[in-house]
């Protein structure tokens, strides 16, 4: 068991905590086996996919989409900001002036202005579940609904060699060495959590340290955990090892821990695939991938993980998660993320909306071109919103009344806008969406029913989208 102690951090919503991190700690399922599993699968299927897979970019700290993509020139000057409006190639879709790459691909998405919800700020758990109700706080519990990527998970019922789930460039939160919920598996069990990779993010030493409204260019990249032989370990030694140890899981045989073993040999038999699957190996290791290539996408630690991304999902991985996280705890690099309560515009016109742009136009243009795009799903979302007026510190702070997302590729009738906000991006005013309305859009994507019902840890079934209805305004 390895315990690694934060440091105590004060997040922007007060919240105080020392995140404990334990390596190791599994649970049970909890009663449902493989032919169940099985069973569930086939009961959630609901036709051809139009998607064979998930790219799900999150934007942590909450966007400010009225700057991005659901403008309001002509709001009030407390409300509508610094930025002008352009043009897109679809007549009557406008964005940011910061954004003129990603203007070339709106024929290709949809434009939803309508997001809202009343489960807290910073509450991760709506966009990864569909769950809106209010939390006690904002930590993961073994009693969370799963998250879309761990729905993948659980429907594969382990016959992959390669997960189904990956969570980049490292666990949600651990920029503020806080674990956020939202990305898990929950009441199924941590078996189905996701491969979660590590990072070690950097920035460029020449000019200004990072200090809050000043952020810095994320460098690094996604890292996969224990995925390097030590000295003298070879594939055949460490297979050997392998049997060894099954032998040894052989001899407990204690009938009130089968299911907490089953969840361990998934769990460690990942940790051997890990180790040995070159194609895992290979889609992480960009030093095979063309420099120009990396370069389109920014070379960033968001642009080289979504890079990896678009990697992974031509290995077959099902659902990846790409976090533009931000960094002021265990490294101080970009202390704002999309969490812009002082300087926003500052922010996001020199240091979030063209590495956004870039890196966006670059997988967008990058899938067509392979012949991606058209089965590969892009979701780009946040938590929540910011506030319409700009406080004094030339920032936005918290607001979940109103958002948007953006969806775009495989099953997306592009060029379309669904929802409206009201004349200063403060509220709803036509076609109201719920997060959980955003995951049922995405499981009808895939090919999965919003409606299937999955046991939670009461042995009760729910539905994985938590009663949320898809957008068919914007399906194909």
């Amino acid at each position: 068991m390895l315990t690694m102690l934060g440091s105590p951090r004060r997040c922007c919503d007060g919240i105080t905590r020392r995140e404990t991190l334990k390596a190791g700690a599994l649970s049970a399922l909890g009663g449902f086996g493989l032919s169940q599993m099985l069973a569930a699968e086939e009961a959630g299927h609901v036709g051809h996919a139009k998607a064979k897979n998930v790219i799900f970019i999150f934007l942590l700290g909450g966007a400010a989409t009225q700057d991005m993509y659901d403008m309001k020139p002509e709001g009030p000057s407390e409300t509508r900001g610094e930025f002008r409006p352009i043009a897109t190639n679809v007549p009557g879709i406008d964005v940011c002036e910061h954004l003129p790459q990603f203007a070339q691909w709106a024929h290709r998405t949809a434009f939803i202005r309508s997001i809202n919800h009343k489960a807290g700020c910073h509450n991760c758990l709506p966009c990864y579940t569909g769950y809106d109700l209010m939390p006690p706080d904002q930590h993961p519990r073994d009693t969370d609904p799963p998250s879309m990527g761990s729905i993948c998970e659980y429907l594969s019922a382990g016959q992959k060699k390669l997960p189904d789930y990956v969570f980049m460039p490292v666990w949600l939160g651990w920029g503020q060495a806080f674990r956020r919920s939202g990305p898990y598996s929950g009441f199924l069990g941590k078996r189905f959590d996701g491969l979660t990779t590590e990072s070690m993010p950097y920035y460029d030493k020449e000019g200004f340290a990072p200090v809050p409204g000043n952020p810095q260019i994320v460098r690094g990249a996604p890292l996969l955990p224990n995925s390097v032989l030590k000295d003298g370990m070879t594939v055949d030694r460490l297979n050997s090892r392998r049997s060894l140890l099954q032998q040894i899981d052989d001899e407990r045989g204690k009938a009130d821990r089968a299911l907490a073993t089953a969840s361990f040999d998934r769990n460690q038999q990942r940790a051997f695939d890990v180790l040995t699957s070159s194609k895992l190996r290979t889609a992480f290791d960009l030093s095979l991938e063309d420099p120009k290539t990396v370069d389109r996408y920014g070379n960033t630690l968001f642009g080289n993980s979504t890079l990896i991304a678009r990697r992974l999902i031509e290995q077959g991985v099902r659902f990846v998660n790409v976090t533009w996280d931000l960094f002021w705890g265990p490294v101080n690099v970009d202390y704002d993320a999309w969490d812009t309560h002082q300087k926003n515009f500052h922010i996001l016109k020199n240091n979030k909306l063209p590495g956004f742009d870039q890196t966006m136009s670059a997988l967008m243009g990058d899938l067509q071109a392979r012949g991606l795009l058209d089965e590969t799903l892009i979701v780009v979302t946040s938590e929540m919103g910011r506030t319409p007026r700009v406080n004094g510190n030339a920032g936005r702070d918290h607001w979940t009344n109103c958002y948007g997302s953006l969806l775009a590729g495989a099953g997306i009738r592009g060029g379309t806008v669904y929802g409206a906000s009201d004349s200063q991006a403060a509220y709803v005013k036509d076609k109201p969406a719920r997060p959980a309305d955003l995951c049922a859009t995405i499981y009808r994507c895939l090919g999965i029913d919003p409606d299937l019902r999955v046991p939670d840890h009461n042995n009760r079934p729910v539905e994985i989208s938590q009663g949320g209805q898809p957008i068919d305004e914007v399906l194909v």
